[in-house]
């Protein structure tokens, strides 16, 4: 599985933690910073990740966008 980042949003809802503790915690998921995802309209309101070929996962804060991809990436074993 590949999760994308949006550079931007990991600036502006301090997201990098997201980032770095899914990194510890699942070293084979491929990750990816992006400068854009194109989805600024969702981008503004929280943290956001591209998971997988065309999911996009939304939520108010870095610490809810890390829940829902472990909980994802538990689903998908």
């Amino acid at each position: 599985m590949k999760i994308n980042y949006c550079c931007k949003n990991l600036k502006r809802c301090e997201g990098k933690t997201v980032y770095k503790s899914l990194k510890q915690e699942f070293p084979d998921v491929k990750q990816k910073k992006k400068d854009c995802l194109g989805r600024c309209g969702s981008c503004k309101k929280g943290a956001i990740a591209k998971v997988g070929k065309g999911s996009y996962l939304c939520a108010a804060s870095p610490d809810d966008l890390y829940a829902e991809i472990k909980k994802l990436l538990a689903q998908t074993g």
